[in-house]
């Protein structure tokens, strides 16, 4: 039996050794999340296209746009002394907006680089120097993101027309479904361990992906999906951070002093598996005190909140307190997962 990440985040966190979830620091967290909820800061309309790498379209040029980059969406955390960074319309960006910079240098340059007709058979040395950085630092796993665009590229022109949007229409609405055509035709989406004997999964791109569409499209046309809050947050090595630094999950001495030296934690881990579920499941919980506090009248009643919301409003709130949480270790896994 192969659990959902939902259930594989209740499960890792309910076997944990190396990382607990305080009830206090779940309700410190759904505390800070509920007062921007409530200042309106996160919401399905508006927090999208406030970025300005982001597609402003609601075609299927978006839908593409979109999916190449939740293709490429992982693996963006630099060594120390090697900053990867990416000038772009005199703005410089780092992390994962450096790979929405590049995607839209590579338009502006005249490379079709959202077709998957173009990337199917797209060279190592063009789309090393797609990626290329102003500081010189190749992108982190330069060969293996381009047999997966390679790979995935080809699947999408043998199999759905050359085009994602394909895919979408296929899933009626659906997030569930979605995930399953994402999961069964794209092997680089299939993030998955097995945890204390348990094949657990995140599917940390393949939930990302389904969400950038609802929050590109705000719900609406190929944004329309019945389920959406059937998805869990995107586990990766930020949020958890996050989530450390509000309280929502701490750490054994054991696992802390592994992160504070810098130790390269291997894909499927104990450890990495651990922080990754208990992340799921403290967001989880964090969500639930929030309805809770909507179903006993306490917040108002049309207070929309899920996991992408929560997900979204950590990712953010890490960017804009770096400097605070520089005490705070990320773990480090080099993986084409996240």
């Amino acid at each position: 039996m192969v659990l959902s990440p939902r259930e594989s985040g209740e499960f890792i966190s309910s076997h944990a050794k190396h990382v607990i979830l305080p009830p206090e620091g779940i309700e410190k967290a759904a505390e800070v999340v509920l007062k921007c909820l409530q200042e309106k800061q996160f919401t399905i309309t508006g927090w999208w296209k406030s970025h300005e790498l982001n597609p402003q379209s609601s075609s299927p040029f978006a839908l593409d746009w979109v999916f190449l980059a939740d293709t490429l969406n992982f693996s963006f955390w630099a060594e120390k002394g090697k900053a990867y960074k990416i000038t772009f319309n005199g703005k410089t960006y780092t992390g994962y907006w450096s790979l929405c910079a590049a995607m839209n240098r590579a338009m502006q340059e005249g490379y079709d680089i959202t077709s998957p007709a173009y990337y199917a058979s797209i060279s190592l040395n063009e789309l090393s120097h797609i990626f290329r950085s102003d500081t010189g630092v190749e992108v982190p796993l330069l060969k293996e993101r381009h047999k997966i665009l390679q790979e995935t590229g080809k699947c999408l022109v043998e199999k759905f027309n050359g085009t994602f949007s394909t895919c979408v229409a296929m899933a009626n609405n659906n997030a569930q479904n979605l995930l399953k055509i994402v999961l069964d035709n794209f092997p680089s989406y299939r993030d998955v361990a097995t945890f204390d004997g348990q094949n657990v999964t995140f599917y940390k791109r393949a939930q990302i992906l389904i969400a950038d569409i609802w929050l590109c499209f705000e719900g609406k046309g190929y944004g329309a999906f019945n389920d959406i809050d059937s998805l869990t947050i995107f586990a990766d090595y930020r949020v958890p951070q996050a989530l450390v630094y509000l309280g929502a999950m701490k750490y054994s001495d054991e696992l802390l002093t592994k992160l504070k030296s810098d130790e390269l934690l291997e894909n499927g881990d104990r450890y990495e598996v651990e922080i990754r579920g208990c992340s799921i499941q403290a967001c989880e919980l964090i969500c639930a005190n929030i309805k809770g506090k909507k179903s006993a009248g306490t917040v108002p009643k049309d207070l929309y909140i899920n996991s992408i919301l929560i997900d979204n409003f950590l990712w953010e709130y890490r960017r804009s307190h770096a400097t605070e949480m520089e005490h705070i270790p990320f773990h480090k896994t080099r993986c084409i997962y996240y």
